[in-house]
């Protein structure tokens, strides 16, 4: 059910070496969390809430100013990643899960609600994903998530076409397709919008420095295995900067805000 064959335990390292420097270049991901909020906010109703692929905590943090005293929960792949989550949010009572957002180790109708931000793309699976959340979430419970779409990086995987044949960005699912998915899950009530976000970089260097930093590495299984020549870089740089008119360059980002109801 992936685009392409995600290496798992890639992802899991990836975002474990990201934990000490994720913070300072998560702006996008700030960004969209609080859209995300504004968009979908927290149900008034009782019952246990999850933040699935929490990263450093910052949505963990924003949905516990909301929460009315609802038990919170926060789950993540990278054990490095919940230590930084954990003194970001140190004073708050949550309970830190180490595990895979396509294996939760939830008993069924046990969360009211789960909220998501720009993790669910890292998943392989997204069928067995909605079918685990349609599984753990309570009656009336709803599922709410952003992730990225098709356009996003369109720029740069357009200048690595342009090198070689390879796989240098991620590929991610369109709305359409999400929507099947959860269709197929059983989860109903679909509320669905794409949006995109262009941000400006000095230099192609620096957007793929903000990539590194998040952890946001190529992880498909058809990426480049041999170390990237300084030319074929160079030759890549080369046409994005063509492309970009002027000192700065841009980078697009395609995001899918959802929303699905049990």
């Amino acid at each position: 059910m992936s685009l392409a064959v995600l290496d798992k335990a890639g992802v899991r390292r990836s975002f474990a070496a990201a934990a000490g420097s994720y913070d300072s270049a998560a702006m996008l991901q700030r960004r969209v969390a609080t859209s995300l909020l504004q968009k979908f906010p927290l149900q008034p109703a009782p019952g246990r809430v999850l933040d699935l692929g929490c990263g450093t905590g910052f949505l963990t943090r924003q949905l516990m100013a909301d929460r009315l005293a609802q038990p919170m929960l926060a789950l993540d792949i990278a054990a490095p990643m919940l230590q930084v989550a954990r003194i970001n949010n140190q004073k708050l009572p949550t309970a830190y899960i180490c595990a895979d957002a396509e294996n939760m180790p939830f008993i069924g109708d046990s969360v009211r609600q789960i909220y998501s931000n720009l993790a669910l793309q890292w998943c392989q699976n997204l069928s067995a994903v909605f079918a685990d959340a349609r599984r753990v979430l309570a009656p009336g419970g709803q599922l709410v998530f952003s992730t990225f779409g098709p356009a996003t990086l369109a720029e740069l995987k357009a200048a690595w076409a342009a090198v070689d044949d390879f796989a240098h960005v991620n590929d991610f699912y369109s709305l359409e397709q999400i929507s099947e998915f959860l269709q197929v899950s059983g989860l109903a009530a679909v509320d669905l919008e794409s949006k995109i976000y262009r941000l400006q970089y000095p230099s192609v260097l620096a957007l793929m420095r903000e990539l590194k930093d998040l952890g946001a590495h190529n992880v498909s299984q058809a990426r480049k295995r041999r170390p990237t020549t300084r030319r074929q870089l160079q030759r890549m740089i080369g046409h994005y900067e063509s492309g970009a008119g002027g000192e700065r360059i841009t980078a697009s980002y395609e995001i899918l805000f959802v929303r699905a109801r049990v």
